[in-house]
């Protein structure tokens, strides 16, 4: 292989928003966020949607419900109501 031209392989935190999923992987992809994994190490975070946990292919059943917009999980949060 060529030396200096393949991006950088370590190990990433992969965590499925809809159910807190998580896996640890290795992967190309970096980010600012970071996690403590249940070694006692550090690893970057990558938030993603859907992960093998909350995929109907993968679970046959859908998991997660709707969750709606960010200002309608608010107004739930708040027991506030839209005008």
């Amino acid at each position: 292989m060529k030396e200096n031209i393949h991006p950088d392989y370590h190990k990433v935190v992969f965590m499925d928003m809809n159910s807190g999923f998580k896996f640890l992987t290795g992967s190309t992809k970096t980010t600012s966020e970071t996690i403590e994994w249940e070694d006692g190490n550090t690893y970057p975070l990558i938030k993603v949607e859907v992960s093998s946990d909350t995929h109907p292919f993968y679970t046959g059943v859908q998991k997660f419900t709707d969750r709606g917009g960010r200002a309608e999980r608010f107004m739930k949060r708040y027991n506030m109501k839209s005008k």
